[in-house]
C-alpha cells in the first residue's frame, strides 16, 4: 500500500536524518559507477519565470528507487507564495510499485542542495577559513550558511545580492544562525575577504570572474541548474586548479563547465567527479594556496539520499 507523507510529516523527522551523511555517500556511489540517472527532465515558462525539473534514478541492486519532481516559479513570494515545489515518490525496484509520495514542497530539494554544499566545501575548502561569502539573498543563501556550520567553525560571514533590502534581510536570518553577517558593497569586495564562496542565484550573466579571485579561494557554484544559467565567468574555471563537479555528463549541458567548455577555456577531462574527491583527498586541493571551484546542478543520487533516508525514518527503519 503506497504511503504518503505530508510536509510536516518530513519535517518531523528531517532533524534525526544524518542529511551530510547520505549525501556524501550518495556522491560516492555515484562516483563508483553503481546509480544509474538518466538525463534530466526540463520544462521551462520563461513568460512567468518558472521552471520544472524531473530527476530520477537508481543505486543498482538497491530495493528501491526515486522519481523528482521540482518546481521553481520566482515571482511566487510577491504573490506570498513559495518559489519552490514538488514531491519525491520512491518505487520499489522489484515490482515497479509505488511505495511511498513524499509531498516535500520542494523542502527536501532545498536540504539536499545546501548539504552538497556542505560536503563540498568539507572535501575542498581551504582548512584555514576566516570569512565565508554568500552571493544570493533567496532559501538557498540562508541554508547554505546553516549546512556549512555542520563543517567549519567559521562565523564570519559576508553576502551581496543584486537586491540591496533582500540582502539585509538575508543577512538577519543568517545573524540568527550565529554568524557575525554583514552586506558586502559588491561581489568584488565579497572576494576579497571570503575565501569560502557559495554563489545561489539563478543568473544567466556570470557574476564572478577570474580577476577578482585571491589564492586559496574555493567557490561552490549552485545556481547554473539549466543551461541558460550562468555565475561564474569561464575564465574563473580556466584559472582554476581543481574543478570538481557533481557530474560530468550533467555538468557538460547544465552547468558552470559547460559555458566554460564551450568557450574553450577547459577541458572536460581536466575535471573531477565530487564523489571521487571524497573517496580519493589527493584528487581535490592538496595546498591551502589552490584555487578550487565545485559546479553543482543537482543530480538525482543526491534524491535518491535524502528521499531513502528520510522514508526508513519514517517507517522506523533508520532508527
Amino acid at each position: 500500500m503506497t504511503k504518503v507523507y505530508t510536509l510536516d510529516h518530513i519535517l518531523g523527522v528531517l532533524p534525526e536524518v544524518d542529511v551530510l551523511g547520505a549525501i556524501s555517500q550518495g556522491f560516492e556511489a555515484y562516483a563508483k559507477g553503481i546509480v544509474e540517472v538518466p538525463p534530466v527532465g526540463e520544462l521551462l515558462f520563461p513568460e512567468r519565470n518558472g521552471e520544472l525539473h524531473i530527476k530520477y534514478g537508481a543505486v543498482k541492486d538497491d530495493d528501491t528507487f526515486v522519481i523528482k519532481v521540482a518546481t521553481g516559479f520566482f515571482d511566487n513570494p510577491a504573490k506570498d507564495l513559495p518559489p519552490f515545489g514538488g514531491c519525491m515518490m520512491v518505487l520499489s525496484q522489484k515490482t515497479g510499485e509505488v511505495q511511498a509520495v513524499l509531498l516535500e514542497e520542494g523542502e527536501l530539494t532545498n536540504h539536499r542542495t545546501a548539504a552538497a554544499g556542505a560536503v563540498a566545501a568539507k572535501t575542498l575548502a581551504p582548512k584555514s577559513i576566516d570569512c565565508i561569502g554568500i552571493v544570493g539573498a533567496g532559501t538557498q543563501a540562508r541554508l547554505q550558511a546553516d549546512y556549512l556550520r555542520k563543517v567549519t567553525d567559521c562565523r564570519k560571514l559576508v553576502l551581496w545580492a543584486r537586491n540591496p533590502k533582500k540582502a539585509e534581510q538575508a543577512v538577519a536570518d543568517i545573524k540568527q544562525l550565529g554568524f557575525d553577517a554583514t552586506v558586502a558593497e559588491s561581489v568584488g569586495a565579497l572576494c576579497q575577504l571570503a575565501r569560502l564562496i557559495v554563489t545561489t542565484t539563478p543568473s544567466n550573466e556570470p557574476i564572478i570572474s577570474a580577476d577578482m579571485l585571491l589564492p586559496g579561494t574555493h567557490i561552490t557554484a549552485m545556481g547554473s541548474d539549466s543551461p541558460n544559467k550562468n555565475e561564474l565567468a569561464p575564465d574563473v574555471l580556466a584559472k582554476a586548479d581543481v574543478v570538481a563537479v557533481d557530474s560530468i555528463i550533467q555538468c557538460l549541458s547544465s552547468g558552470e563547465l559547460h559555458h566554460a567548455v564551450d568557450a574553450g577555456c577547459i577541458n572536460p577531462e581536466d575535471t573531477v567527479e565530487l564523489g571521487a574527491a571524497i573517496r580519493d583527498i589527493k584528487l581535490g586541493r592538496v595546498h591551502e594556496d589552490q584555487i578550487t571551484i565545485a559546479d553543482l546542478t543537482g543530480v538525482a543520487c543526491q534524491d535518491i539520499a535524502i528521499a531513502t533516508a528520510v522514508v526508513d525514518k519514517l517507517t522506523g527503519n533508520g532508527s
